[in-house]
Order: C-alpha cells, then sequence, then structure tokens
C-alpha cells in the first residue's frame, strides 16, 4: 500500500497562531487540495496527523473539530480526491500524552491500523515537531515551506534525510510524476 501522512494545520490549509477553531476559518493552502487529488488519482492513500490541542483548551469541542474536517473532506473531495482517515492528539504539551508530535504515537497508531511498516512513508509536515515525529516512528520526514516551514528550515535543526519541498503540490509532483 502506498501511504503518504500530511500534517493539517500549515500543511493542508492555513494555520494560525490563534488555532482553526471553525469551518469557516479553514482555508486551504493553494495547491493543497489539488496536490491530495493528484496523489490519490496516483494510487496514494492520504492520512491526516495532526495535533488539536484547542480540544484540551477548551478552544473547540469534537463536534466542531468535526465540521472542520468535513469541511476539509468535502473541499479535498470536489478537487477530486480523497483523505483516507484523520488522526489527532487533543492533548496539550503539558499533558505529556504518547499520541502528541514530537512524539511517535500518532503515528505509530496510523501504522497500527493501517497495517503497513513506516520506513517507506512520508510524513510531509511544516514544523518540526512533525519532522521529529516521522524520524521517531522510522518514517520518511519531508517539510514543506508553507506555514511555519521556512522558520522549521531556516532554524537548521532537521532530522537527517528530511525532504525539503516548496509545498504540498511540489511533493505530489514528486511522488505522483
Amino acid at each position: 500500500m502506498k501511504l503518504i501522512v500530511l500534517d493539517r494545520d500549515g500543511t493542508i490549509n492555513h494555520d494560525s497562531d490563534q488555532y482553526i477553531k471553525s469551518p469557516a476559518e479553514w482555508r486551504p493552502i493553494k495547491g493543497s487540495l489539488e496536490a491530495i487529488a493528484r496523489l490519490t488519482q496516483a494510487g496514494w492513500h492520504v492520512v491526516v496527523a495532526t495535533n488539536q490541542s484547542g480540544i484540551a483548551r477548551g478552544l473547540f469541542d469534537f463536534a466542531t473539530l468535526n465540521a472542520i474536517h468535513q469541511t476539509m473532506h468535502t473541499a479535498v473531495l470536489q478537487a477530486g480526491g480523497r483523505i483516507d482517515a484523520i488522526f489527532f492528539c487533543p492533548h496539550r504539551a503539558e499533558d505529556d500524552c504518547s499520541c502528541r508530535k514530537p512524539k511517535p504515537g500518532l503515528l505509530r497508531e496510523i501504522a497500527r491500523r493501517m497495517n503497513v511498516d513506516l520506513a517507506a512513508v512520508p510524513v510531509v509536515g511544516d514544523s518540526l515537531r512533525d519532522l521529529q515525529a516521522a524520524a521517531a516512528a522510522g518514517a520518511r520526514p519531508m517539510l514543506v515551506l508553507t506555514g511555519k516551514g521556512k522558520k522549521t528550515r531556516d532554524a537548521g535543526e532537521l532530522p537527517q534525510g528530511t525532504g525539503v519541498f516548496a509545498d504540498l503540490a511540489a511533493v505530489a509532483a514528486q511522488l505522483a510524476p
């Protein structure tokens, strides 16, 4: 199975320091929906792995998160793509859970549920914690320069072997030529 794991905020949609708290605040990054469609049409299974501490912080509830994700699913479908699953961590960093990136728990759960070895699985994100989770899980870290990506690249602490791409469209162009 060809599996790719994508971070959400800053990779698929525009990020916000105030969190994405409603479907109306969810706005796709230019080319990201088409990139997911390209991957889907090339036989990739697309899964999203996202930290959503806004739940633990009381900024939104599970119903709102589901509505945000439904907005994303609908937009991807309208572009001709599909997201097979969304995995999320609802905890804050201080909760010290195993599923919050940069820890690999969320990615390991994806591997378990999808019955795949993560060794060749691309994990795409815009933050260092996305890349660290990928490296810790034995997956293939890929940085996009959207969202916090340029700041992440410029900090110079990327895990060994991290691929760097302008955006999700550039990732799709390489993986689904």
